[in-house]
């Protein structure tokens, strides 16, 4: 028998800087912080406890939780080719959405593909500051 999953409870992404990775997604997403890493000076046991974040950051949105996991080594690069994620995609309510990302994307000069009719909805495509592929899908 299968697993019975209801919904995903959240994806972290691996990342090589963690300060520009999160000026991107804090300027584009501006998603609330659930959890982050201590600072430097915090004590042993909230150390301990935090340890999973490995540095990073955990955000939350009405559609679950992405975390930022910033242990790549520098210069890595993501390949959409090689085993595991291909992409990742955030809905959107409606194809206006998708023209204020492009506006957005555009202010913060982020390089990005022109909104594309799939048929069975809309899409922006863009990449986060590690070459991840990401996407805003809207409907139809």
């Amino acid at each position: 028998m299968p697993v019975a999953a209801i919904d995903y409870a959240h994806l972290r992404l691996t990342v090589t800087d963690i300060t520009r990775s999160r000026e991107f997604y804090d300027a584009v997403f501006g998603f609330d912080v659930l959890v982050e890493a201590p600072p430097a000076d915090a004590d042993a046991e909230t150390k301990r406890k935090l340890a999973f974040v490995f540095g990073g950051v955990i955000y939350s949105f009405a559609g679950g939780v992405l975390g930022l996991r910033p242990v790549a080594p520098a210069g890595d690069r993501y390949d959409e080719d090689r085993v595991g994620l291909d992409h990742l995609s955030f809905a959107v309510a409606a194809r206006s959405d998708l023209d204020d990302a492009v506006a957005l994307l555009d202010e913060l000069g982020v390089p990005h593909e022109d909104v594309k009719d799939i048929g069975s909805s809309f899409i922006l495509e863009f990449r986060d500051p590690d070459n991840i592929a990401l996407e805003l899908t809207a409907p139809k």
